[in-house]
């Protein structure tokens, strides 16, 4: 790259010499000219490549300028999302406060005497199916006494314990209370046969709650008292084993819980037929691409 104070000095060192070549001598000879000439054509080069760096150069600069205008777009945008980010995280922390806010209003155990009495009779009656935590309301049946494995079918043994528990939630005794039933599995993965029907373990949990529900229900305890959630694995009462197959976990709870004052439910007269049944499940999701073989 030619220096443009260099470039100026060649400039005028040139025409000094042909000043002083005409002064002196009136004429130049052909070896003089030759060498002037070629002094003026490498001038001539050396400003047209000047000339060409200061236009790279001016690009650059365009370039640049363009560079800045773009990144305060882009981060323009950054704050955009940071700040919506910032706005569901805070809706997400205000619904998690709000959520423990109802947890906390809940009120498990203890029951009247009269419910309690009565389902510590229940819970001796099927001592292998039903154990009774009395201090927090709740009952829990083995899962492996109620249903087949891999299955949402209850058994008719643990019908007759579900029949029973009907007839002593529809006692006036127990008329304010709603019942909380949650399905639990241990870690053992489903197997390729249960995931037509089940595809993970929160399927196979959830679905085991509403088929005690649909029981109840058939006994005349009201659906709109009750609810279904499962929690497949994430809740184990006992730490799983390495394989995952640990029967402890494999469980129903039965909760129940007075009923917040000021809560609306429906008439089941106000359902269409097939919705009042309690008969209805959820439809299961495809199953997982690469099932196990696994036994559940």
């Amino acid at each position: 790259m030619i220096h443009a104070r260099t470039l100026r000095s060649r400039i005028l060192t040139g025409l000094g010499l042909l000043f002083c070549a005409t002064l002196f001598t009136g004429c130049v000879g052909q070896g003089e000219y030759d060498r002037l000439y070629e002094t003026n054509r490498s001038l001539t080069n050396a400003n047209a490549e000047l000339q060409r760096e200061r236009d790279e150069a001016r690009a650059q600069a365009d370039l640049m300028r363009g560079n800045i205008g773009s990144s305060a777009g882009t981060l323009a945008d950054l704050q955009s999302q940071n700040a919506s980010l910032r706005a569901q995280l805070d809706k997400a922390l205000a619904d998690f406060r709000s959520l423990n806010g109802q947890i906390a209003g809940m009120k498990f155990g203890p029951l009247d005497a009269d419910t309690d009495q009565a389902l510590t009779a229940l819970a001796a009656q099927f001592p292998d199916l039903i154990k009774y935590d009395s201090s927090r309301g709740m009952l829990r049946f083995a899962a492996d006494l109620t249903f087949d494995s891999g299955s949402d079918v209850v058994k008719e043994d643990a019908k007759r314990a579900i029949a029973a528990l009907g007839q002593i939630l529809n006692n006036s005794s127990a008329a304010g209370y709603d019942v909380y039933i949650e399905g639990h599995t241990d870690s053992q993965r489903i197997s390729a046969n249960t995931a037509k029907r089940h595809p993970t373990n929160r399927h196979l949990s959830a679905h085991r709650a509403i088929s005690v529900i649909d029981d109840l229900a058939k006994i005349g305890v009201k659906p709109g008292r009750m609810l279904a959630a499962g929690w497949g694995e994430w809740r184990p009462a006992v730490p799983n084993s390495a394989s995952g197959n640990t029967p402890a976990n494999r469980r129903v709870e039965i909760f129940l819980v007075k009923a917040s004052s000021g809560t609306m439910t429906l008439d089941e007269n106000q359902l269409p037929a097939e919705r009042s049944s309690g008969s209805a499940k959820p439809k299961s999701e495809k199953p997982p691409a690469k099932p196990v073989d696994m036994s559940k």
